[in-house]
């Protein structure tokens, strides 16, 4: 038996955020259930999943998993399928009685959704979790460091940029007044520019500029904006033309480490110009070595966290460490910038990345602290 998937969902332009309605519990034992069933049928012939109306993929045990929807919160998950002979690939979810093919969930057939919209609807939750976890943590993030990134907070403040049809990027905020972590009482003081991403074929379009235009837009009350520190070579590129654009703003932007006490701010235009003149350059490169050495003292004092469901993380989620090999760009021209795009990432401080540890799930115990950008 063929499982519904591929090109139907195509030809009747009826996608899942368009679709997707119900209680989430009762969609979540719908998956449940179906997956008690595939393992039933263990004995007999398995169904399968086309791909792309050609490729036949056997619907096994072997080849799908369960992982949580949400951060911190491993009782709501996501049952995925992955491909047989990459298991670091994803080619479908399942909801609704039904498998999505990845591409498919990331689509819309309603022309009101275009341009950035706030994540309001468990459809759009699906969406950024697909683009976030699935599409920038698996598909199109960097091959070089096997990286698995942790999803979004069920209530996390974020929009998608819609085009043509299709989800293409996003970014996520971290409101003020809202807690640093699930540890702490801390609370931001500012709102701080926490994620950001981009779809690989998308870069380059100036939507890293669109988003961070209207991050700035959205808090006009404001006098401080934050971004999440510590910000890559790459993010810098495209601050410095922000703030040239948009000479109004650069009081405004400041790099923060969480909670954005003035002790915790630094102005990026600013840092800029200083990185920009040879003395400055030597007092920042002077002031990154010192600061690099202490977080490195308090990141050998900092334990592991075990979350059911998700493994080992690292145990703070307020201090982050810069990525390169994670770090792009767009609206840029130069060979070097393009290299930079090749890798995928965001703003966003994952608590951990993890390796599959076997085919049945995707995660594993190595513990470390990703901080990754590509606007």
């Amino acid at each position: 038996m063929e499982a519904e998937g591929g090109g139907r969902a195509a030809a009747g332009r009826l996608y899942l955020v368009d679709t997707l309605a119900g209680d989430p519990e009762v969609l979540q034992v719908d998956a449940e259930t179906y997956y008690e069933k595939l393992l039933k049928k263990s004995s007999s012939p398995p169904d399968v999943f086309l791909i792309s109306g050609e490729e036949e993929v056997k619907l096994e045990d072997s080849s799908v998993c369960f992982v949580p929807l949400y951060r911190n919160n491993p009782t709501c998950k996501m049952l995925l399928l992955t491909d047989p002979k990459d298991k670091e690939t994803v080619l479908a979810v399942y909801l609704n009685q039904r498998w999505w093919p990845v591409e498919d969930v990331v689509k819309t057939a309603d022309p009101s959704r275009d341009g950035l919209i706030s994540v309001q609807t468990f459809g759009e939750r699906i969406v950024l979790f697909v683009l976030n976890y699935i599409i920038f943590g698996m598909l199109e993030g960097s091959s070089a460091n096997d990286a698995f990134f942790l999803p979004h907070s069920a209530t996390e403040c974020a929009k998608i940029l819609w085009r043509n049809g299709e989800a293409v990027a996003f970014y996520s905020v971290k409101m003020k007044g809202s807690l640093c972590d699930g540890t702490t009482s801390q609370c931001y003081l500012l709102p701080v520019l926490d994620t950001i991403f981009v779809r690989r074929k998308y870069r380059r379009g100036g939507l890293g500029m669109k988003m961070l235009h209207d991050f700035c837009q959205s808090f006009m009350a404001e006098d401080a904006l934050g971004i999440s520190c510590p910000i890559s070579a790459a993010m810098y590129q495209v601050c410095q033309k922000f703030l040239q654009t948009y000479p109004e703003e650069q009081k405004r932007l400041w790099e923060v480490e969480a909670p954005g006490d003035w002790s915790q701010r630094v102005n990026i235009w600013l840092k800029i110009q200083m990185e920009l003149s040879p003395s400055g350059k030597a007092e920042v490169e002077n002031a990154q070595t010192n600061k690099s050495r202490q977080s490195d003292v308090d990141q050998m004092n900092k334990g592991v966290e075990y979350i059911p469901g998700i493994g080992k993380v690292a145990g703070d989620s307020t201090e982050k460490k810069d990525d390169t090999a994670a770090a792009g760009t767009l609206n840029s021209q130069s060979p070097e910038q393009e290299d930079l795009e090749q890798g995928a990432g965001n703003t966003q401080q994952c608590k951990g990345f993890r390796k599959r540890a076997d085919p049945g799930g995707l995660v594993g115990d190595k513990a470390t602290k990703k901080f990754r950008i590509i606007p």
